[in-house]
């Protein structure tokens, strides 16, 4: 009588730990992804390339990499233009650089830093002021000695995937 009621105990404080232990996974979000329920669009345009870099890719992979992060790592829908979204994005790619990062003893360099600043908006679309305008930087290095061209456009975009993301955490980010 005693080892049953011991047994049934046990089961009751399994059954309280694994309901207490599920509850907390179904409010967290594995991605830290916080958005209101009422959104359930975005919209993403093209940002235009105002860096002066001669890559005509610029653009292309960066509207690429954030319709990747919105529509693939959160619930929303792509909108295909900013009067239907719920939330909007606008902005410019301001800045690119590709220079020497690292020099050897023999006045080689080891390796170059490509960074671009993008400067973007992000805006509900029933308010009337912007949530944020900011700055954000990517930066990535390669080997120009290896392949200096595809070590550019690989080291561009990596360094526009950083922008997507810190653009995705600041914007859905419930940190």
């Amino acid at each position: 009588m005693i080892r049953t009621s011991f047994i049934r105990l046990k089961i009751c404080l399994a059954a309280a730990a694994l309901s207490l232990l599920l509850a907390g996974c179904f409010s967290y979000s594995f991605t830290g992804v916080s958005i209101p329920s009422d959104v359930r669009t975005v919209y993403i345009p093209f940002f235009p390339d105002n860096s002066n870099s001669g890559l005509g890719f610029l653009s292309e992979d960066l509207n690429e990499a954030l319709i990747n992060r919105f529509v693939n790592q959160s619930r929303l829908r792509l909108s295909s233009s900013p009067d239907e979204a719920d939330i909007f994005f606008e902005g410019t790619i301001t800045s690119y650089r590709n220079r020497p990062f690292s020099v050897s003893g023999e006045d080689r360099t080891d390796l170059n830093r490509v960074e671009i600043t993008v400067r973007a908006t992000y805006q509900y679309q029933s308010r009337d002021e912007a949530e944020w305008t900011r700055n954000f930087n990517g930066v990535f290095e390669f080997d120009p000695n290896e392949d200096p061209i595809d070590g550019e456009r690989e080291a561009a975009i990596e360094a526009l995937q950083a922008i997507a993301r810190n653009m995705f955490n600041d914007a859905l980010g419930s940190w």
